[in-house]
Formats: structure tokens, sequence, C-alpha cells
């Protein structure tokens, strides 16, 4: 599980950036980890670590919400409450997001992006692969955006950001090779 900055640097060691937007990122969440001595609390700095999903189901379709304040389609996300490592943050973020329960496809980051988040916040976005059941009812809770839907692939690389659409190549090779 990671907990701490130094779990997350670990973590990231053997991490392969899929484009050069992914390894500016990367080098930078490196050198912010280093000096951020909290860099998981939203509160303690602006620069902070975030987690978001990844969530593809058996047919390789990929979950996206419409963010309700920036309106346009991401993958489920947000901050890391006090005392959670990252995969429980993604799990939780996840669930409230869209309702539904995922499961880790694999242990490490499969991406990770810097973006400016609302209010001023640098967000330290660590992403994992995640995998749940398309069958299962989408049920966003009651304080998130009601726009959650199972997209192709490559109509999805029509409709997210360019953070999110350089990892899309790594998610369709993956479900190939499973």
């Amino acid at each position: 599980m990671i907990r701490t900055g130094a779990d997350l640097l670990t973590a990231l060691v053997d991490h392969t950036p899929v484009d050069g937007r992914e390894t500016r990122s990367l080098e930078r969440i490196r050198g912010l980890l280093a000096w951020l001595p909290d860099p998981f609390n939203e509160d303690a700095d602006p620069a902070h670590v975030t987690a978001s999903g990844i969530v593809i189901d058996k047919t390789g379709r990929l979950l996206l919400h419409r963010h309700r304040r920036l309106r346009i389609w991401l993958q489920p996300g947000g901050h890391v409450d006090p005392g959670e490592s990252l995969e429980e943050a993604v799990d939780r973020e996840v669930r409230e997001e869209t309702g539904l329960v995922t499961t880790l496809v694999q242990a490490t980051p499969v991406h990770v992006d810097l973006h400016e988040g609302p209010r001023g916040h640098l967000h330290l976005d660590i992403r994992w692969l995640l995998r749940a059941d398309a069958d299962a009812p989408l049920a966003p809770g009651p304080t998130e955006s009601p726009d959650v839907a199972w997209f192709a692939l490559d109509a999805a690389a029509g409709l997210v950001d360019a953070g999110l659409r350089g990892v899309l190549p790594r998610i369709e090779a993956h479900q190939t090779a499973t």
C-alpha cells in the first residue's frame, strides 16, 4: 500500500512513461515528492497527490464521468483522505463517483499526470488501472455528476484531455494481452 511520498517514489522507480507529457509529469512529480513534507494532504500545499482510476470492463470499454464543475469527460478520481493509501483513495473515489466496485488490474500505477486542478491547485495525479463489471448499475453519489458512461476506447479518445489520451494505447495493449 502506498501511504507516503517515499512509498510513491519507490512505486514509480520502474514506471515507463507513454509519451513526452507523461515523461515531464513524472520528472516533476518525483521532484515534488522529494520536496513536499506532506504530499497526500491537499491542505498542506497547493501541490498535492491525487488518485484516479482508469476503469475498464472485460470488453475493453473505458468508464468516464463528466466532471460537474469542469464539464469535461474524465476518469473518476480525487483527493486522498487523511490516513488513506492511494489504493484506498482510488477505490473510494471511483465508488463515490460511479457507484461501482472495482478491482486493481496491476499493483503499480499505470499512468501519472501533473495538471492544474480547481482553485489553483497542482494535482500530482497517480492513475490506477481498474476493472469493473459493466453490467453493474452506475449509481454516482448524490453530490457527484450524474453523467457517467462506458465508452469504446476510440470514442473516449475524442472526448478526454491530452493527459488521459496518451495512456489509451497502453490500456488497449493491456486488453489485447489479457
